[in-house]
């Protein structure tokens, strides 16, 4: 086994399945995607840790455990339709994209749309779309499946509560730091959302 597969073993076994990520087909798409080939050069030894790491322009990665909960949580179909709201280096894109038909993801800074359009593409991926846009600018009437918003918000924002679909789920932390909560939003009627909180963390603001 290489370094860098022992590394991502490590990353699996010892980090994201002891935060209660059991979901076989998450821990799968976690063993296929190369999580470094998404880190800038100066921090790729640092790409299975499980810690921020930063990509430029005030973003950073999540830590793997977040990323795993995340999309187990999300509970995605090969039919989902997901928006991701904050493209980071694309690789939790890449991991979306994975599981689902469709993804659309927005981030309001040019120059980290296109490092994370590089990464994705470099993966052979091409069920993604991406957008230079705000999270405010999304239609209420767009309906998804899914959407994973990477980064923190002071509250789940009313808009991307309207564009789920019936039965859709979004994640997103939300409140003020040091004590966020990790929250997965279901639409369970035309007007009807239910809440759960996942657990406590405090992470960056999404930026933009």
């Amino acid at each position: 086994m290489t370094n860098t597969a022992a590394a991502k073993f490590n990353m699996i076994e010892q980090q994201v399945r002891p935060w209660e990520v059991l979901d076989s087909q998450v821990l799968s798409v976690l063993a296929h995607i190369n999580r470094e080939d998404f880190v800038r050069d100066p921090y790729k030894g640092l790409a299975y840790a499980d810690c921020q790491i930063p990509i430029g322009n005030g973003a950073s990665m999540l830590p793997p455990t977040v990323e795993g909960r995340m999309l187990q949580a999300l509970l995605i179909e090969p039919g989902d339709q997901v928006l991701e709201v904050g493209c980071g280096s694309g690789y939790i894109t890449a991991c979306l994209a994975s599981l689902a038909q469709q993804v659309t993801s927005i981030d309001t800074r040019d120059e980290l749309v296109e490092f994370a359009r590089s990464n994705v593409d470099n993966c052979g991926l091409t069920n993604v779309d991406f957008a230079v846009t705000g999270l405010s600018e999304v239609n209420e009437n767009l309906a998804y499946d899914v959407i994973a918003v990477n980064g923190s918000l002071a509250a789940a924002p009313e808009n991307l509560q309207q564009a789920l679909k019936v039965g859709g789920r979004m994640f997103v932390i939300a409140g003020q730091s040091p004590v966020m909560e990790a929250l997965l939003i279901t639409r369970v009627g035309e007007s009807e959302w239910t809440s759960q909180s996942l657990f406590e963390t405090d992470l960056p603001r999404l930026g933009g």
